[in-house]
């Protein structure tokens, strides 16, 4: 039996878990229930009389222990009512795997220069990428961390300037969406764990790429969950400390969901929350399905509120706020609230932006329907137009991201034509769409293996094919050119960057719309879109424009050095006419091809 390693009082770490220091490691772990606990490993046999914790106050147990540095394996005995308990840290940041053991972290990590600037919310182009499956050498298995890297300079040529990482902390097995997480605070150790996620982070800011984190709130587990009846209390065989033990715990996920009213539950998530902004220099949170956070059935029935949920969510976006205000916060609601945006001295949530069903859903109908006659150009100007609390990027605008892409659906061009994706008018349609999303007011956002038209649907055992992105080279240089007008990096699009969106034309027997965009106005600003939804080509088709002079087409979906199959229809530039239209003081014609977008400006002065 190993000697008895007494703690040491006075080298206490602040913080909760394993706080390694110089010494040793202070241990902290919250068990209103037990009566004793200690820590237990391989250190100790796993004996639960040499490692002693002492009880605190207010149901928190710590001790501090020489010798039992970085890379330690270890858990938490407890005694309990219930019986003898080995539970898992809650706060481990790192586990041999889902059903193992906790590992006292390792903290030190060279980030060299990382002195990296957040880009401006309106230069945001966002990536959605899931890590098993975006770059996977060995299909048998699961992509890494740094097998991510591997494809950072892709995305970089492409114009990306931040990726949305879906939730990559420990959940059972090697494949996962991760939306069921067993252990919040560790990275998923077949993607490579924290060291693997820091060198992400440090290499994505290297080449001026954000780093914006899915985080899941709403629920943990079901399984290898460690926070169930953690320390043996419950209440209706609910899930004890860590949960609500009544109807507030039912969710879409089991009967899962965080106790939002009690203090160290709040504070279990808010420190999950800083944790990625702060020692894994993350630059943003995307938080999923935030409306089931504050209401049980994620409806608008304030019946089933969770007001101490809502309360939660604006507490962490105030601290973000105050302290980290260049970091964006996304929330995943999908209920067009414009609360959820709105700062918390308005009685908002105070996310920065929100994912947009507005956009996305009829977008996606009007790219889908299969005859044009069914298309509904009301419909999509709302869609374009839509804005949050008078600000153009508090909603993140896609017609893909893995929601949208499975459970049941498909990719856009997968849902045109089922079977021939690759076809005219998958190609065709969904480009329509992406020129939108690089068009429209909110920050664009587009899937991985969009760019290279991957079909079918997002499953996380089939890594995407990049053979595909040499197969249609075109197609990714068309999201290419549309990111870079998106960025204004020549300087003749500014428009697309600022607040204002008009919509200038809406022709709903021959399926054209028109809008502009602008800043401050003026050539090299206002920035005019054109977009065509019918199979049918116009020779010159007339808009109202706000000014006259040379009006320069910028891009052309149909530019045959996109796709073999298009059709390269001419668009040429224009001198626009004086005479009223579309409420405009003068008009100017282009070309139009079938299920084509133009984009249009004059030159700076």
């Amino acid at each position: 039996m190993p000697e008895i390693d007494s703690p040491t009082a006075p080298v206490l770490q602040a913080g909760m878990g394993a706080l390694p220091h110089e010494h040793g490691t202070t241990f902290r772990v919250w068990a209103p229930a037990a009566t004793a606990v200690s820590l237990v490993g391989p250190f100790n046999e796993w004996s639960p009389k040499t490692h002693p914790l002492t009880h605190e106050t207010d149901g928190y147990w710590s001790a501090d222990f020489d010798a039992l540095g970085p890379g330690t394996e270890y858990k938490f005995w407890l005694k309990t009512p219930s019986g003898e308990l080995t539970r898992n840290d809650p706060y481990a940041r790192e586990v041999t795997h889902s059903a193992g053991n906790s590992i006292v972290p390792d903290h030190t990590f060279d980030w060299e220069d990382d002195h990296f600037q957040m880009p401006p919310w309106n230069e945001l182009v966002i990536y959605e990428l899931h890590v098993g499956t975006f770059n996977a050498p060995d299909p048998e298995k699961p992509g890494t961390f740094l097998d991510v890297i591997d494809k950072l300079d892709y995305l970089q040529d492409l114009g990306i300037n931040a990726i949305e990482i879906m939730p990559p902390t420990e959940f059972p097995g090697g494949r996962s969406w991760g939306y069921n997480p067993a252990h919040p605070f560790a990275l998923e150790t077949d993607y490579g764990g924290p060291k693997a996620f820091r060198e992400l982070v440090k290499v994505a800011h290297r080449l001026g790429i954000a780093i914006i984190l899915d985080v899941v709130y709403n629920h943990f587990g079901p399984g290898d969950l460690d926070l169930w009846q953690f320390d043996g209390w419950s209440e209706n065989d609910g899930g004890g400390i860590y949960f609500y033990n009544d109807w507030r715990a039912e969710t879409p996920w089991g009967h899962n969901r965080p106790d939002y009213g009690r203090d160290a539950v709040r504070a279990y998530i808010r420190d999950n929350a800083l944790m990625w902004l702060e020692d894994y220099r993350v630059d943003g949170l995307r938080c999923d399905s935030i409306s089931h956070i504050r209401n049980v059935d994620g409806s608008s029935d304030p019946a089933r509120d969770l007001p101490e949920g809502w309360s939660l969510m604006t507490w962490i976006n105030e601290e973000v706020r105050a302290h980290m205000p260049w970091k964006i916060t996304i929330a995943e609601d999908l209920l067009g609230n414009e609360y959820i945006t709105k700062a918390p001295e308005d009685g908002g949530q105070g996310f920065s932006s929100q994912w947009d069903s507005a956009f996305v859903y009829p977008i996606r109908d009007a790219l889908t329907t299969p005859e044009d006659a069914d298309r509904d150009m009301e419909q999509v100007a709302a869609a374009i137009s839509k804005v949050y609390n008078g600000d153009a990027f508090q909603r993140v605008i896609y017609t893909e991201s893995h929601d949208e892409v499975a459970n049941g659906k498909a990719r856009v061009t997968e849902e045109i034509m089922p079977g021939n994706a690759t076809s005219w008018f998958p190609k065709k349609r969904s480009t329509l769409g992406a020129a939108l999303v690089f068009t429209s007011p909110g920050i664009p956002m587009i899937f991985q293996g969009q760019t290279m038209l991957a079909d079918g649907s997002f499953s996380d055992d089939q890594p995407l094919d990049w053979s595909r992105a040499e197969q249609h080279a075109g197609l990714v240089r068309l999201y290419h050119d549309l990111i870079q007008l998106r960025r204004n990096t020549a300087g003749h699009t500014r428009g697309l960057l600022g607040q204002q969106v008009q919509i200038l034309h809406v022709n709903n027997e021959d399926k054209v719309i028109a809008f502009a965009r602008w800043d401050q106005g003026g050539p090299g600003d206002m920035t005019l879109v054109v977009c065509n939804f019918a199979d049918r080509a116009h020779e010159a088709y007339s808009i109202g424009v706000p000014a006259g002079g040379h009006w320069r087409v910028r891009f052309n979906s149909d530019w045959a050095g996109y796709d073999q199959e298009f059709g390269n229809f001419v668009s040429l530039d224009s001198q626009a006419e004086e005479g009223e239209y579309d409420d405009q003081p003068f008009h100017a014609a282009f070309g139009l091809a079938p299920y084509s977008v133009l984009i249009i400006s004059q030159e700076p002065a």
